[in-house]
């Protein structure tokens, strides 16, 4: 966390660079916190909410005013970023993310791209835990985050189905050029809860979807335990475990225990973690679960033993 405090002032230039309020966190960064060269991660805006997940996990752990005054300079400054970004349209009364932006499923051309569904999910979840720090710290609500809160663009779907963004208008046909990389249409309901925002029917269909349709040998190893979250939290606990076994080599772990993706990248951290993070939330669940170990069958093959965990939000 940490770094989150030395790479801060360059998030404030990045953010003042841009017309934006608050902090643009860096993606792609050398050690100090500088942006590396990229054609795409200047564009990404999936790691901006970060911070805020978690310090709240910080906090969640540890429900105290020190938590509370550590972290909040990141919080407020990521928050007012996320809000000044999102761009008001009058004719529709909305607020919307892009066009200018790539999703975490990095095949989209930011000229055009738009209110993609990870992105927008994680834009209201993290504005309003921003909001929940203020009433912890004795503040007031910030009118401004509540009015994009409340005026966020939904998550755009086609035939019962979340789209990849709502400017993708063939997310997964056959002649779709966008079924391989990340799945992140998925993520918005993965580390994240529903939230009142993502509908768990049309997650479900958009979920069995993308398992019929998605050129699995063109992903990355973070996907497989995304994709075991999004299933665990739709209470599908053998499609959880079958994410975790799918096999395919970027789903590849060595004997010294890091992921594998291929001769020229032979250790991937995000899988990893991705894998630790997957297996806690099928262990420990999330807020409001009542079924113990979520994300194991209960057909009396498993036997499941874990201690020290919380549960995710």
């Amino acid at each position: 966390m940490n770094w989150y405090f030395s790479a801060y002032e360059g998030a404030v230039d990045i953010a003042k660079r841009q017309g934006y309020k608050g902090v643009r966190w860096q993606k792609m960064t050398d050690h100090a916190g500088v942006e590396s060269p990229s054609s795409v991660g200047s564009f990404l805006i999936w790691q901006q909410p970060h911070v805020i997940y978690l310090a709240e996990l910080i906090y969640r752990n540890n429900p105290s005013k020190a938590v509370l005054e550590k972290y909040q300079k990141l919080i407020f400054g990521s928050a007012e970023f996320m809000a000044s970004f999102a761009e008001y349209d009058p004719a529709t009364n909305r607020y919307n993310l892009g066009k200018g932006i790539i999703p975490a499923q990095e095949c989209y051309n930011p000229l055009e791209t738009f209110n993609s569904p990870y992105e927008l999910a994680y834009w209201k979840w993290a504005l309003r835990v921003a909001l929940k720090w203020r009433v912890r710290l004795g503040m007031q609500p910030d009118k401004e985050w509540q009015n994009v809160i409340e005026k966020l663009a939904p998550l755009a779907q086609k035939d019962g189905v979340y789209k990849a963004a709502e400017s993708v208008e063939d997310s997964y046909s056959p002649e779709s050029k966008y079924t391989i990389d990340h799945p992140a249409v998925l993520a918005a309901l993965s580390t994240l809860p529903s939230n009142e925002f993502v509908d768990t029917q049309i997650m479900q269909k958009t979920y069995d979807t993308v398992e019929k349709v998605w050129h699995w040998e063109r992903t990355w190893g973070w996907d497989f335990p995304m994709i075991a979250m999004t299933a665990t939290r739709l209470h599908q606990p053998e499609e959880a475990i079958g994410a975790l076994f799918k096999n395919i080599t970027t789903n590849t772990y060595l004997p010294n225990g890091h992921n594998y993706q291929d001769k020229r990248l032979t250790i991937y951290l995000p899988g990893n973690g991705g894998l630790l993070a997957a297996i806690a939330l099928m262990c420990a669940g999330f807020d409001d679960n009542k079924i113990p170990d979520p994300g194991f069958p209960k057909n009396g093959k498993w036997k499941v033993r874990w201690e020290g965990l919380k549960p995710q939000p």
